[in-house]
């Protein structure tokens, strides 16, 4: 059940049928369209990877389905219908081209548009989440090196531009940005409790502002964080929590 609450005007509920994956991600895409992926995906009998993304009209026809990588824990698209994805140790290491750089994006139509190319301070194992800011594109993920650790990685389209930053927050599960401020949650799981920091890009780090324990209504899980141009949406059980950077 897809439900869109308008901002002035009444709630819209949509049944979404025919899925054929289990869902672990959703997002919009550009001209009123829905991104449902599952996380995972294994080759077929003749070797090619089976599909794990399908798009949607809001109306609930099926648009197109590929195959964007396997394992994926972060997911965000762009404002120009770009997918963009950070993977775990499974996709890494399990033989998938793509998933194997780590961080990937991707065309809706299943084509990798955008690799690492050797410009991260380190190897991801792990992402963690995503975030968008106007044109940017922010991934954390986290590297299995001993001098690793966890980065926030901004990537510009437009220019090609990647940079990265070692992160204020170990592992987190929600980031947004806004400008030289940054807002960074890690569950507590399967509680009624988040921890919630506050950081600031002071010259070229980021350091922590603030850093606080928040009580919410319901419990936290896996993906439960999402955010857009500044904003972190936290699923806390059936209710949404808004946190501005």
């Amino acid at each position: 059940m897809l439900v869109i609450r308008h901002p002035e005007g009444p709630v819209q509920r949509q049944t979404i049928k025919d899925i054929q994956i289990r869902p672990s991600h959703i997002a919009l895409l550009p001209d009123a369209r829905l991104l449902i992926v599952s996380g995972r995906t294994f080759p077929d009998e003749s070797g090619s990877w089976e599909p794990n993304a399908v798009i949607f009209s809001l109306d609930g026809e099926r648009e197109g389905t590929f195959c964007i990588g396997d394992d994926i824990p972060a997911l965000v698209t762009d404002q120009h219908g770009t997918i963009w994805t950070a993977y775990g140790d499974e996709g890494v290491y399990g033989g998938h081209p793509e998933s194997a750089a780590g961080l990937a994006g991707w065309s809706t139509n299943g084509r990798a548009q955008w690799t690492p190319d050797g410009r991260l301070p380190d190897a991801p194992l792990e992402g963690c989440t995503a975030a968008t800011e106007d044109d940017k594109v922010w991934l954390v993920w986290y590297s299995g090196s001993s001098r690793g650790g966890t980065f926030l990685t901004r990537i510009t389209p437009s220019t090609g531009e990647v940079k990265s930053w070692p992160s204020p927050v170990r592992d987190p599960d929600g980031f947004a940005v806004r400008g030289r401020r940054a807002v960074l949650s890690r569950r507590v799981h399967n509680r009624r409790s988040t921890e919630v920091v506050r950081a600031e890009l002071v010259g070229d780090t980021w350091s922590v502002t603030e850093r606080r324990r928040m009580r919410v209504p319901g419990r936290m899980v896996m993906r439960c964080g999402q955010a857009r141009d500044g904003f972190l949406w936290l699923r806390a059980g059936r209710t949404w929590l808004r946190i501005e950077a």
